[in-house]
């Protein structure tokens, strides 16, 4: 790093989170710049010595890292062992540190992505993007016709409609749906907003990564895998 970057941009492109988390912890008072509280977009060089959490933080030797996880119910998409025990990375232990791509509430489970890369966290997670991510969801009373065209067509919640969408009934009171956006517990409010409650919420696909591993369990994506974000984006 020879010329001066913003902070966020440096946490994540030495693989340590991904900009959006890197603000956060600025925000939090976690981060400091040569000994002094670091500032939302406050700019660093090779010369700055950046600390998170009272730690020096340097740029790893480790290659990059990109998993696939199905996530278990009760887990949480944090990197924080200090607020959450039940977190994400403690679960997998995996040598090197990753983070989460986005994340999937405590209570939903199924294909979560994990990388050292904070850039391509950047791009997955851009909102003018579109990625889609497929869910099975499964609520507590019998779904109608009208309940699918107003799922589809866009709900009202967190002061905006959400964005249209794919939705197709799988079984009595089970449905299938494809969003392209990311919104705070965005499937059970729009399930709520419509008097349903959802049971159970698994993520069955990201783009173009299914979920093909068990319950606990990850795996490596392969290059032609991680090369399909990079053309998407």
């Amino acid at each position: 790093m020879d010329s001066a970057t913003r902070l966020n941009k440096f946490l994540s492109q030495i693989g340590y989170c991904s900009r959006r988390a890197a603000d956060q912890l600025i925000e939090a008072g976690r981060v400091t710049v040569n000994g002094e509280p670091a500032l939302m977009g406050q700019k660093v060089s090779a010369k700055d010595a950046v600390w998170v959490d009272g730690k020096s933080i340097a740029k790893p030797p480790t290659k990059p890292v990109y998993l696939a996880f199905n996530k278990p119910k009760g887990i949480v998409c944090t990197t924080n062992a200090r607020v959450e025990k039940n977190n994400i990375v403690d679960y997998i232990n995996y040598p090197t540190r990753i983070f989460p791509v986005g994340r999937l509430d405590k209570n939903s489970e199924g294909l979560i992505l994990l990388t050292n890369d904070g850039e391509l966290t950047n791009q997955i997670l851009k909102a003018r993007n579109h990625n889609e991510k497929e869910y099975k969801v499964v609520v507590d009373r019998p779904i109608t016709k009208e309940f699918i065209e107003k799922m589809e067509n866009g709900i009202p919640i967190l002061d905006t409609v959400t964005r249209k969408c794919k939705v197709k009934q799988t079984h009595k009171k089970e449905f299938g749906i494809i969003l392209t956006q990311g919104l705070n517990r965005q499937i059970r409010r729009m399930c709520e907003y419509l008097g349903y409650r959802v049971v159970s919420l698994k993520r069955v696909r990201i783009m173009h990564i299914p979920l093909d591993v068990k319950t606990g369990e990850y795996r490596l994506l392969s290059a032609k895998e991680v090369q399909g974000f990079l053309r998407k984006n």
